[in-house]
């Protein structure tokens, strides 16, 4: 059993990456073999549409760009399970993590009302979102909406509903004096990660004992 975690965020060891890492430990105590994929660490760009994976007699599934992203859509037509994970920007998720989705989905999506996906496997797969924004700031904005949309889109792909982490009000500076962030609490934010984080750290243990359970 190989559970793939992919990692879009830039920083390797903040809280995204920290969430997918216990994610991965969970699925690891049920006996799957992980990996963490940092996106940031390869050279690659989105969709370019040019419809290579929707030709006919073509081989659908596969994206014809040639890059750094080329193994890891191949892993992943291996992979027993996914456990996506990235930051929220501006209310969305990362370029790099966009980018990914826009190939793995598109390359396994065909225009056929009959065939969903050509996704040669039915995979459990997870989504983690940590962000600086408040769960109510969250709310505020209806910013789930593309959320679910989007993990839609991924289950459409992958064949089975998504499980899905939400990480608020995150710590982002070691050292908060060095930035101007005077319109957040450094004391606050330090309650938050002391009081919270161990709290969604231990959700995403459980994520990834559920999803391996599942495999």
């Amino acid at each position: 059993m190989k559970i793939i975690a992919i990692n879009g965020s830039p920083r390797k060891n903040w809280n995204t990456a920290t969430l997918l890492k216990k994610s991965l430990k969970g699925a690891a105590s049920k006996g799957a073999e992980t990996e963490l994929i940092n996106l940031y660490d390869l050279k690659y760009n989105g969709c370019i549409s040019c419809f290579a994976c929707k030709r006919k007699n073509g081989e659908h599934g596969k994206c014809a760009i040639k890059d750094d992203l080329t193994p890891i859509l191949e892993k992943l037509k291996t992979a027993d399970a996914v456990i996506f994970g990235s930051p929220i920007y501006y209310m969305n998720i990362t370029a790099g993590m966009t980018a990914l989705l826009e190939r793995f989905l598109f390359s396994n999506s065909i225009y056929s009302d009959e065939i969903p996906t050509v996704y040669p496997k039915t995979i459990p797969a997870g989504f983690i979102y940590t962000m600086n924004a408040t769960e109510e700031q969250i709310n505020q904005f209806g910013v789930k909406q593309s959320f679910t949309l989007r993990e839609n889109m991924i289950a459409r792909t992958t064949g089975k509903p998504l499980e899905s982490l939400y990480s608020y009000n995150t710590y982002q500076f070691s050292d908060y004096d060095k930035y101007e962030s005077s319109k957040f609490s450094e004391e606050e934010k330090a309650k938050h990660k002391a009081d919270e984080f161990p709290v969604d750290c231990q959700k995403a243990f459980d994520m990834g004992v559920s999803i391996a359970t599942n495999v």
